[in-house]
């Protein structure tokens, strides 16, 4: 059984010109000790789909529709008082700017030790004691001496490891990293990346990775969603997605990145840019850009199908009935 389960999750957000939907009809699971990347343009959905997990969507926004399931208990349906014990238990997150996630006027001791007596019901001294050993484990200098250092008297670095240490300290079983790297020089990105693998692997802690950044997800995750317009595109292991792309946008996006074994003049672009929430096209959101389109791709809205890999892809040149279309349409 997955961890994680989201089933048709649909995000709206009530405006003056009519409802944006945000997140569109998304399904994914994760498995226990699994990083499963979810990667895409800016606007494609990524941090709302992570933030309707943990339930902090700001209003007026919603969750309109879909379930989602932790471990086999539904949710997205639990009073607030009732989720705030999820949050931080079971559910742990890692944010873009540790400092939104820092208290300024606490040291970083009294943040870890408050989180675990309030979750895990340990005594002071208790506390204490473990929010040294995990500043230990993610790597900060003399933890005894820095656990009563203030959040501005740590590297931004330092700072998101702290950062990760107050996600992992309540031993959740789920983690939602949204872009934990992104602010970080590259040396730090790549010790972050190391860190997070080998925590989730000594703890079977299962993570969402959220990030905008190819190269982090090859490093770290075991299967990728990829997101566009509110949508998953394509889902499938890492390597495959990567190596074998079954969408032309993940085709695109992979085209944008610069091979290691030989040089090359100009690299690959996606024309145009993504659709606005408010004038996403009819029929498949990509169709615009794409290079493959017919006139079924412009009609009709194309579900998650297999693929002759093991990704699945939410194109129609993966569906039989079309394929005589879209080869009609290639020649």
């Amino acid at each position: 059984m997955p961890l994680l389960d989201v089933r048709n999750l649909r995000v709206e957000f009530p405006t003056r010109r009519g409802t944006l939907v945000a997140v569109d009809d998304v399904s994914f699971s994760i498995e226990p000790g699994e990083v499963l990347g979810v990667v895409g343009e800016s606007g494609a959905g990524k941090s709302i789909t992570g933030a309707a997990i943990i339930r902090l969507i700001e209003p007026p926004g919603r969750i309109a529709g879909g379930e989602i399931w932790l471990d086999g208990r539904r949710i997205d349906t639990l009073p607030p008082e009732r989720m705030r014990s999820v949050r931080g238990r079971e559910i742990g997150a890692i944010f873009q700017d540790p400092l939104t996630t820092l208290n300024p006027l606490y040291t970083i001791g009294r943040q870890l030790a408050e989180t675990m007596q309030t979750h895990l019901g340990l005594g002071a001294k208790e506390a204490r004691a473990r929010a040294i050993r995990w500043l230990e484990e993610v790597g900060i200098p003399a933890a005894a001496e820095r656990i009563d250092a203030y959040p501005h008297q740590f590297s931004g670095g330092m700072r998101q490891r702290v950062v990760i240490a107050l996600a992992l300290c309540a031993e959740p079983k789920l983690v939602i990293a949204d872009e934990p790297t992104t602010a970080l020089d590259v040396s730090i990105q790549a010790q972050v990346i190391a860190l997070l693998k080998r925590l989730c692997r000594d703890h079977g802690t299962a993570v969402m990775l959220i990030t905008h950044d190819m190269g982090v997800i090859a490093e770290t995750a075991d299967r990728v969603a990829v997101m566009y317009a509110g949508r998953i595109a394509e889902i499938g292991p890492v390597r495959e997605v990567v190596k074998h792309p079954r969408h032309p946008y993940t085709e695109g996006l992979m085209g944008s990145i610069p091979p290691l074994s030989h040089r090359v003049r100009r690299l690959a672009q996606i024309e145009g840019a993504m659709p606005r929430l408010t004038d996403i096209p009819p029929g498949c959101a990509f169709n615009p850009r794409c290079p493959r389109a017919f006139d079924r791709c412009r009609r009709d809205r194309p579900e998650l199908m297999a693929t002759d890999g093991p990704n699945r892809a939410a194109c129609w040149l993966h569906d039989p009935s079309s394929r005589d279309e879209a080869l009609g349409h290639a020649a």
